[in-house]
């Protein structure tokens, strides 16, 4: 008996318009998942329009910052969703362009997916700051959501779980992404004895990977070319549907940002 696929990849693009000059459009008509979802779009609605709207044969919706040229996520499907949400609920966060949700609902299932970008810490305190109040947020959001529905959230989370996700772990432990408290936030939300439970999905299937699991290399020096990298890009799911998780990759071959497509197949269908 053979099951129904669906092909989900997540990106942070660092803008959309410089990963289209690079090859995306291309690789994801090559690649064909049934979802992408993006994070730093880089763009708003009116740069968009007329140009971005789809990617390859992918229908795109999207959440944008208020700021010129900042944050931003989007979701190109080949599914018709059922609803479309944008936003926490938070005017500060919701305004930066941090979230959108389709949901793909039938009477027989509440089920969405989600592209989230989380803030980065790396530039001050305060923006650091500003990332201990997104997490803060984040997480009854998180709780509520999967007591309601399964879901699939993909994004750039900026925080690197364990020793293993990044190269230089000793090196980092006082920067931004991997501090104490950020860490302890993620073992928190994937913390096995609650339920429902959530699921690191890549970390479920390849639990002792390292060099190959990163996502992100940074642009000092040789760091790509040298994998030099932090695996800050998730899959993460309510356990029904991270059990239906396959195979789990990230794509290097061609280098559309500083972020690498992390693609997860599951054996479910839309």
């Amino acid at each position: 008996m053979t099951h129904p696929q669906f092909t989900l990849t997540s990106l942070n693009l660092n803008g959309i318009r410089s990963a289209t000059t690079k090859g995306l459009a291309e690789w994801l008509q090559t690649r064909r998942p049934d979802c992408i979802c993006v994070q730093e779009l880089k763009a708003q609605a009116g740069d968009v329009a007329g140009r971005f709207e789809h990617l390859a044969d992918l229908a795109g919706h999207f959440h944008f910052a208020e700021k010129k040229g900042y944050s931003g996520v989007g979701i190109y499907t080949r599914h018709e969703p059922s609803d479309v949400l944008t936003g926490i609920g938070s005017p500060e966060f919701d305004a930066e362009g941090r979230w959108v949700e389709l949901r793909f609902d039938t009477p027989a299932r509440k089920l969405s997916i989600i592209s989230s970008y989380f803030p980065s810490g790396s530039s001050s305190e305060e923006r650091q700051e500003a990332k201990f109040r997104f997490l803060e947020v984040m997480a009854p959001h998180l709780q509520r959501l999967k007591e309601e529905r399964d879901f699939i959230l993909c994004g750039d989370l900026n925080i690197a779980h364990q020793q293993i996700d990044l190269k230089n772990w000793r090196s980092n432990q006082k920067n931004s992404g991997f501090l104490p408290e950020e860490r302890a936030w993620m073992s928190a939300l994937l913390a096995p004895d609650t339920a429902p439970a959530l699921i690191d999905v890549y970390r479920q299937l390849h639990p002792e990977a390292t060099a190959e699991s990163y996502t992100w290399c940074g642009n000092r020096g040789q760091a790509w070319a040298n994998n030099v990298g932090w695996r800050i890009d998730y899959h993460v799911a309510t356990a029904a549907l991270a059990q239906r998780a396959r195979r789990a990759s990230v794509y290097k071959e061609a280098r559309f940002s500083d972020h690498a497509p992390l693609t997860v197949e599951y054996d479910f269908g839309l």
